[in-house]
């Protein structure tokens, strides 16, 4: 199977969506698909529209800037060399590019190495997409389990804290 794993993360490295498709596809028409896949429960209707999108430079063509500019949705993509080339011909604004922002970019990568810890997914072993793209549903879903069973601990850790901090000034209170 040679295919190529497209793959959105929130901002703890968690995976959102991701998207198998069939043989080779360029990086660059597969984002509006790719965000497609966006559904992130919430009080009301599922959010659909990161904050933010930080992707590597298989993705910044003109086409996916505006995509994402009629979406309202802030992009930190840098330009390929050929791009910048081509401007400097042409005389065109350099895009927006924020190197900070683009620093946290390692958490979509971060992502990707906590997948592959699963070796059918790192080796593909799998005949179909349909059961690798099962083998991403099952591995993200556990990383997420895993994510809120770290995060609740760490809040019952704390509420124990505060306990412990509350028993121990009313013993000094009384003394």
């Amino acid at each position: 199977m040679t295919t190529k794993t497209h793959l959105v993360c929130d901002g703890k490295g968690r995976p959102l969506g991701f998207v198998l498709p069939g043989g080779q596809f360029a990086d660059t028409i597969m984002l509006p698909l790719t965000m497609s896949q966006i559904r992130v429960p919430t009080a009301g209707r599922p959010r659909m529209k990161p904050d933010r999108l930080l992707a590597d430079k298989g993705y910044p063509s003109k086409a996916n800037r505006a995509w994402l500019r009629a979406r309202d949705i802030k992009t930190t993509i840098p330009e390929r060399a050929d791009q910048i080339a081509h401007r400097r011909k042409r005389r065109g604004r350099p895009i927006e590019f924020d190197a900070d922002q683009y620093k946290r970019r390692n958490v979509v990568e971060r992502c990707f190495n906590r997948l592959k810890q699963w070796r059918g997914i790192a080796v593909r072993s799998d005949k179909t997409a349909r059961n690798y793209h099962a083998a991403l549903c099952l591995a993200a879903t556990l990383m997420w389990i895993t994510a809120a069973s770290q995060e609740s601990a760490m809040l019952v850790n704390s509420e124990q804290a505060r306990a412990i901090a509350r028993w121990s000034s009313s013993l000094s209170a009384r003394s």
